[in-house]
């Protein structure tokens, strides 16, 4: 797959077949979509492209800055190289762009720019100014620039909606069992290893802390969780703690880990992290004395859910 950032850098001159849409998290019901895609484009000798848009549209268009995504753009990017398309295209989603009517998007972008033949479409997708177009306007497009329109119905609609919803309920849940199984691989995090207050060297559980640039991620519920970590070209299992750290009057939101394998220094070193399953809730203990004897039962039955998912 080859990733292009702008239509205007896309040079194909071979017909290609299309979906559009964001696709965030690229969970089971969008794989499904993909899959039809990609399996139409090559019984065809169509090249398959994702358009797609960042930032997400209700970024720029409502100021929504409450979003929580599933995906930051990087890690979509890195689950659809796994999805055989010859192209996901992401383009830039501005005020400007949003108004651009729906036969100039027809005409300029999906037929002059990227040469389509087929569209592979929801029955309740809109576009265009003030999204006015809707699956009706397109098939009459597609009768005039000659190119074809598959809908996806709306049962497979709603089963791409359900994921979504379940997936989003799921993580502030603490259900990461259902969130995986919705998603068809592990919910990650990305970010970087940064500076901590070194309290867990003292009770014997050094941990990482990890920053995430890109405040739109969501965040799984607050609590303790079984985690699998690949950090400076090595993986390791781990126990996540995502909280205030009660015990120590802490009141700041901090995502950290200990890393059952590594005791390197891993200062700014990029960190990606795997759900497993939580463990438990975040709780205040009396002591740190309890809070380390808590820990020491919360790695074990992390290195048995990780155990046991390998």
């Amino acid at each position: 797959m080859e990733t292009i950032q702008g239509i205007n850098n896309y040079n194909e001159k071979n017909p290609s077949i299309i979906t559009i849409g964001t696709f965030d998290g690229v969970h089971i019901g969008h794989q499904k979509i993909l899959e039809r895609l990609t399996t139409n484009g090559q019984a065809n000798g169509l090249k398959s492209i994702l358009l797609t848009f960042f930032p997400h549209p209700r970024m720029v268009l409502q100021k929504d800055t409450n979003i929580k995504l599933l995906n930051t753009l990087d890690e979509r990017i890195s689950i659809l190289e796994k999805m055989e398309l010859d192209y996901t295209l992401i383009h830039p989603f501005s005020k400007d762009f949003s108004r651009m009517t729906a036969i100039e998007f027809v005409r300029d972008i999906l037929v002059n720019s990227l040469n389509v033949k087929k569209i592979i479409i929801g029955y309740d997708h809109r576009f265009g100014r003030n999204r006015n177009a809707n699956i009706t306007d397109l098939i009459n497009f597609g009768n005039t620039f000659n190119f074809e329109v598959e809908e996806i119905s709306a049962q497979e609609i709603d089963d791409v909606s359900v994921s979504s919803t379940k997936i989003r309920k799921a993580l502030l849940a603490s259900d990461i069992e259902t969130a995986n199984e919705y998603l068809g691989y592990r919910y990650m995090l990305n970010g970087s290893v940064t500076k901590g207050k070194g309290l867990g060297k003292t009770i014997g559980f050094p941990t990482a802390n990890i920053k995430i640039k890109e405040d739109y991620k969501l965040i799984p519920q607050t609590g303790v969780y079984a985690v699998t970590c690949n950090v400076a070209g090595k993986t390791a299992g781990g126990m996540m703690n995502i909280g205030y750290n009660p015990t120590i009057g802490n009141n700041k939101q901090t995502i950290e880990v200990n890393l059952f394998d590594i005791n390197e220094d891993l200062y700014n070193e990029h960190i990606t992290v795997e759900f497993i399953a939580h463990i438990r809730s975040e709780q205040k203990f009396d002591s740190l004395t309890a809070l380390n004897s808590q820990l020491h039962k919360d790695k074990a039955t992390a290195q048995q859910l990780i155990a046991s998912a390998k």
